[in-house]
């Protein structure tokens, strides 16, 4: 038997049997789309499965509600200095799985040791704001900035800040793992600290988290046996149409973030500047918005994406009152001028599998070769010229934006230059002095040609009309507890 129909049938098995948690009714089933255990890998940065996992059993400070929302997770209240400088967080009475005593102390060796997992990583970067954390009497903690973070709270909602004690999350979800299913119980308030819920049992449900690739998960769907399949992107949209999915049960969420290709070799067609922005120009972005068939997608030719708080308005769309055929005109020369001493340019292209990859590659190959430019797709992790990046932005700021495009990046060709003037925009005290320093720092990015902005990210889930709990949001964050939780 194939190894997608095996999945399947142990899924309809795990449904048919249902007790294995409770024997009660059956659960909320949901599949997040990546590989069969990815739910269960572990480390500094993690697969989507894996982050659903991890927000429902390892509790932050803050966690997020199904609107995106931040909302108490461990602690549960919290104010910021009139300076923007210090958090104070009061830490809920209750205790942490191994059954100690939730302090403020514990909660700091927690909090620092997942703060230590994230250096060298982009969200490591966003966290460097941290110079210290306190414990201060009894169940409080106090963490203090360098600068002004108004983000913060959306950072320390993420799942890798979730706190662990002894190998162990708090919650809000109890797991158990049955091979690569994951079986969660939310657990009553009661036993976390909190006031008692007359409804709880009413409202409680089980649910049941698998990872499955994306035409397994949509199949599950079609046939009932899957309630919301989660971790949508481009690069599987198009099945949704050719599977026959309902229109009205395929959600989009409203993100912002990264989607485009990051050159990582600086070496041959690539070394110059120029010859990257050539491969900019050529893009017909509007045709691929069109290969696409998504109503509304928004592209653009910015590295921060526009209209997002405390944009001053001074870096607009590149090329302005050029249209396609003159930049391709001035793309097709720099390309010739190359061609002439060194020989045709060829160009790999790292992408995912997937139908809406094969679309991407489709629109590039076809306007690379435009302007005389071959274009070769390799695979997501192989050796590669460009490659694609297609990340959802964790808080709507351009520092999100810098901190992924710096230096400090693995294999980006980077300005040193923008990520000194990042770093100065966020130290800067003055709102107007820091979204000016922010355009200087995005004209460099630009200026480098480092990152080829083709547009926002893709993420899509699907929902059936008995799920509640959810809802599509800017930060496409969904969360199994809200989805476990019938309404009050």
């Amino acid at each position: 038997m194939p190894p997608r129909a095996l999945r399947l049938l142990s899924l309809s098995f795990a449904l048919a049997v249902g007790g294995c948690f409770g024997g009660e009714e059956r659960p909320v089933e949901v599949a997040a789309i990546g590989s069969s255990a990815a739910a269960f890998v572990a480390g500094p940065q993690l697969p989507y499965p894996a982050k659903l996992l991890r927000g429902a059993t390892f509790e932050g400070l803050v966690g997020f509600d199904e609107q995106g929302q931040v909302v108490p997770a461990l602690a549960d209240r919290w104010i910021v200095t009139d300076d923007g400088l210090s958090f104070i967080f009061r830490l809920r009475d209750g205790t942490w799985a191994d059954g100690s005593e939730i302090t403020g102390e514990s909660a700091r060796v927690a909090l620092l040791r997942a703060l230590a997992a994230q250096r060298g990583t982009p969200l490591g970067a966003d966290l460097a704001v941290i110079v210290e954390v306190r414990a201060m009497a009894g169940r409080v903690i106090e963490l203090r900035l360098a600068h002004q973070q108004p983000e913060l709270l959306q950072l320390l909602a993420q799942p890798e800040l979730g706190l662990v004690r002894a190998g162990r999350g708090a919650g809000p979800m109890r797991l158990r793992r049955e091979k690569d299913s994951a079986q969660l119980r939310p657990i009553p308030p009661q036993d976390r600290g909190l006031p008692q819920d007359q409804r709880w049992a009413e409202r409680a449900r089980r649910l049941e988290l698998v990872s499955l690739p994306a035409k397994d998960a949509i199949q599950g769907f079609n046939k009932g046996e899957i309630d919301v399949v989660l971790g949508g992107t481009f690069a599987d949209f198009p099945r949704l149409d050719a599977m026959g999915v309902a229109r009205g049960a395929i959600r989009l969420d409203p993100v912002a973030g990264l989607f485009g290709l990051a050159a990582v070799n600086e070496t041959g067609f690539l070394a110059k500047a120029e010859n990257r922005e050539a491969l900019a120009m050529a893009i017909d972005r509007e045709a691929l918005g069109r290969a696409f068939n998504l109503a509304g997608w928004s592209t653009t030719t910015r590295i921060v994406n526009p209209g997002l708080p405390n944009d001053n308005g001074t870096i607009g769309e590149r090329w302005a009152g050029r249209s396609l055929d003159e930049r391709r005109s001035l793309a097709a020369a720099r390309v010739a001028q190359w061609r002439g001493s060194q020989g045709a340019p060829v160009v790999r292209i790292a992408l995912p599998a997937g139908p809406g990859a094969d679309l991407l590659f489709q629109r590039l190959e076809a306007d690379f070769k435009a302007i005389g430019v071959t274009a070769r797709r390799v695979g997501a992790e192989a050796e590669t010229d460009l490659r694609l990046i297609d990340m959802v932005a964790s808080y709507a700021a351009a520092p999100w934006f810098f901190n992924r495009l710096s230096c400090a990046a693995p294999r980006i060709v980077c300005s040193a230059a923008a990520d000194r003037l990042a770093a100065q925009a966020v130290a800067e005290p003055d709102p107007a002095k820091r979204a000016e320093l922010s355009s200087q720092a995005e004209a460099q990015l630009t200026v480098a040609n480092g990152y080829i902005p083709l547009g926002v990210p893709i993420r899509w889930s699907l929902v059936a009309g008995s799920v509640t709990g959810f809802a599509a949001n800017r930060l496409a964050v969904h969360p199994l507890m809200s989805l476990a939780m019938l309404p009050r």
